[in-house]
């Protein structure tokens, strides 16, 4: 695998921990700084910097907490350049099954979100 993709692969893999355990220390670790979390699924825009955005986390149980099977797994990875990635991932918290659309860049000799752009969908855990 090629060493950039597999960095790449390996911020993933962090971020994934991080929502699955809701450790914010994992996430700011991964999420640039200046980083921004934005979802259009419903009417109101969610667009929120990363100290917002990590308070929720901080706030809400983990999945792991409440004994959810673990829903994650990267679908693309695409590069423009040597230090811009976009990466394609689902995963699920709950009920609500997202898509995310991650960019990532390489600074400082690591690959950080520096945005998040999600959907999410309602899934009805009880009927699957």
């Amino acid at each position: 695998m090629e060493p950039r993709y597999a960095a790449v692969v390996d911020a993933l893999s962090d971020y994934f921990d991080g929502l699955y355990l809701s450790d914010t220390d994992i996430l700011s670790r991964v999420f640039h700084p200046d980083a921004r979390y934005v979802c259009a699924t419903e009417p109101t825009l969610v667009n929120l910097g990363m100290d917002e955005y990590l308070s929720i986390v901080a706030r809400r149980p983990s999945p792991a907490s409440r004994g959810e099977e673990r829903r994650d797994r990267i679908t693309g990875i695409e590069f423009a350049g040597p230090a811009t990635a976009f990466a394609r991932v689902h995963c699920a918290i709950g009920p609500k099954h997202f898509t995310d659309f991650l960019t990532l860049i390489e600074t400082d000799g690591r690959w950080r979100i520096i945005a998040k752009v999600f959907h999410f969908d309602l899934v009805d855990t009880a009927a699957a």
